[in-house]
């Protein structure tokens, strides 16, 4: 040991200094979360257009400029605002020189997110290709960067051009790999910037998205208006708005928090308050002790502060740990907590058609939280009891609620089926993110069903306990729940009836983005020299011709015939997931119908019409082993 210590050298050749780029390349996860490849809507490619695109709103704040315009094309980002447009003689530094921006000396951008010029900096840093424009006073600036590192910069010069600033970007490949970027995803981002800043027009790739009520108009949106016990309940102050109803037919509680135009995900000081907030307010003004849980469930609500120097507790700003509106503010808990208490007690008193409304939905909780209670307790001790004695759970290190953790958003379950399967993505997974949650069998098919079956039912009360949400939503411990089944009747059977399970009792983990299927090839070209996986027949075709001559095709029929060696590729950093997303013009309860329940002349034409699709499909992919 001693001598191993001699031999190694520590000079001032082991030190070195990184430049800005340098080190946002190396370390891209502590300015912008995980990479990804746009499967999940916390990638870091959208993070990138975030970035970009709240400057442009930190402009829409100044009073300058109300529209802005985002195109996405193949891989290309353009951002363009009508704003004041940057200084010109700082075009350049704006974007290339940390701890440079324009927030640090304005009260305007107390409540802002980024104060510290960062966010730029990373695209530019993060981008194999980045162009920035200034206008302002009739002229231009521009120039143009590949990863960090300044290409081109071009004279100032007149033009006619209306003022504000353009930024265009691709991402850098090598860092962001098999990266695209999902319509429904950057759609949904652009929708929370118009509720957050209304007045504000965003144009995304020519489609217009505009908010006239802010935080209405989000659960509006979200919830269909037959699905609410009564309408949505909208309430602002200053640095405060927030908006709720209940649903009839989820279970869960359901929230959209957001802090200074940040959508947090997490939650945090200001959720918790509102929270504890709605359950003191309701009991005072019915003057019944009901449980928390009675008064919450099925709620579906949204807040929105304005914190001065907010702290969260992520780099990726996604829970607030605030405990102060500001330096000589009062506490979070105490500013929500005393606007819901005046805000909603009055509204209530003025509005009893509502109030009697959201008594009989409270009065219903309660009955059925007593009709559950044996029940749930009885479910409880067989989860304990089985997590002891079965194998059901190949648990991981790492878990959302680990926040701290700067790998926590890679947590991942995987759902799959049989032994052989599980045990494949067992031997392959990653420990410290990735667990394995093995079914028997196929599930129970759940429409129709109340609450009560997923506590009587062995495999779904495991699996609400592996992910720990028999309580609350917000315990979930992965951020990546992934359905992983064979691609064939069977498997595709399975997905379906797991699908059903979460949309009728957890539909909140959908709409929040946290359910996927994995998709695993369905062959294996392969030589002496090389090895192609294809995930379709038009994948298959492109790799025999690579390949040839004759290269050697295998067709797999199951996850279980996959080596564990091979299955690392599926699960790592090449890991291909397709979102489960819902159609917000149809109601989960309409969903349901239609695919799970009695058959319809609907249903029956609909798999006519597409029966021979899957049928020619299959007959080559048949025709090709």
């Amino acid at each position: 040991m001693l001598e191993e210590l001699n031999q190694t050298q520590y000079t001032e050749d082991n030190i070195r200094s990184l430049d800005w780029q340098e080190h946002i390349r190396i370390r891209p996860g502590m300015y912008i979360g995980k990479l990804g490849d746009g499967s999940t809507p916390d990638d870091g490619i959208y993070i990138l257009v975030k970035e970009v695109i709240d400057n442009c709103i930190d402009e829409f704040a100044m009073g300058a400029g109300k529209t802005i315009e985002v195109t996405i094309k193949d891989r290309l980002v353009t951002v363009r605002d009508y704003g004041r447009g940057i200084p010109l003689g700082k075009v350049v530094d704006v974007v290339s020189k940390m701890n440079t921006g324009g927030k640090y000396d304005s009260k305007a951008f107390k409540k802002s997110i980024g104060l510290n010029g960062v966010g730029t900096k990373a695209v530019n840093a993060l981008s194999n290709y980045f162009r920035v424009e200034s206008v302002r006073d009739n002229q231009q600036k521009a120039a143009e960067f590949s990863a960090g590192l300044l290409t081109s910069e071009e004279e100032i010069v007149e033009t006619t051009k209306r003022r504000g600033t353009k930024v265009s970007f691709i991402a850098d490949e090598s860092i962001f790999k098999n990266y695209k970027y999902r319509n429904e995803y950057v759609e949904k981002m652009l929708r929370n910037y118009t509720y957050l800043n209304r007045g504000l027009t965003l144009y995304y790739n020519g489609d217009k998205f505009y908010s006239e009520y802010g935080l209405k108009d989000l659960l509006e949106d979200n919830i269909l208006e037959e699905d609410m016990v009564y309408p949505v309940i909208h309430l602002e102050g200053e640095d405060i708005e927030i908006a709720l109803t209940h649903s009839k037919s989820q279970y869960s509680e359901e929230y959209y928090s957001f802090v200074n135009g940040q959508n947090t995900t997490q939650g945090g000081t200001h959720l918790g308050a509102f929270r504890e907030g709605v359950v003191r307010t309701l009991k005072e003004f019915y003057n019944k002790n009901f449980e928390a849980s009675d008064i919450r469930k099925s709620i579906v609500a949204s807040i929105a502060v304005r914190v001065e120097e907010p702290v969260f507790e992520s780099q990726t700003k996604t829970k607030l740990g605030s405990t102060d509106m500001g330096p000589k503010g009062p506490s979070v808990r105490t500013f929500v907590n005393d606007f819901i208490k005046t805000k909603l007690d009055n509204f209530l008193h003025k509005n009893p058609e509502i109030a009697d409304l959201l008594l009989r939905k409270i009065l219903q909780a309660e009955r059925e939280r007593k009709e559950l209670s044996g029940i749930r307790k009885l479910a409880k001790e067989r989860a304990k009891k089985a997590s002891l004695h079965n194998k059901k759970l190949r648990d991981c290190r790492v878990h959302l609620t680990d926040v701290k953790n700067p790998r926590y958003l890679e947590s991942t379950l995987f759902i799959t089926e049989g032994d052989s399967a599980s045990g494949s993505i067992t031997k392959s997974r990653d420990v410290n993110t990735q667990a394995v949650f093995s079914l028997r069998g196929k599930p129970l098919n759940s429409y129709g069903m109340t609450k009560k079956i997923v506590y009587e039912n062995e495999e779904f009360n495991l699996l609400q306990a592996a992910l720990d949400i028999e309580e609350d939503y917000e315990n979930l411990r992965y951020n990546n729940i992934v359905i992983a089944t064979d691609a064939d009747v069977d498997g595709m059977h399975i997905r379906l009836l797991l699908i059903t399970f979460f949309l009728q009792f957890f539909p909140e983990l959908i709409k929040e983005g946290h359910l996927y299927i994995l998709q695993t090839p369905l062959f294996r070209v392969r030589n002496k020299k090389e090895t192609i996986y294809c995930y379709s027949d038009e994948e298959r075709i492109n790799a025999i011709e690579k390949l040839k001559p004759k290269p050697e095709i295998t067709r797999f029929k199951g996850l279980g015939e996959i080596s564990p060696d091979e299955f690392k590729h599926f699960i790592g950093q090449d890991i291909r997931l397709d979102p489960v997303m819902l159609d917000k013009l149809m109601s989960i309860e309409k969903l349901l119908e239609f695919y799970m329940g009695k058959n319809t002349p609907d249903r029956q034409e609909f798999i006519i019409n597409n029966l021979k699709v899957e049928l020619d499909t299959a007959e080559e992919l048949l025709g090709s082993n």
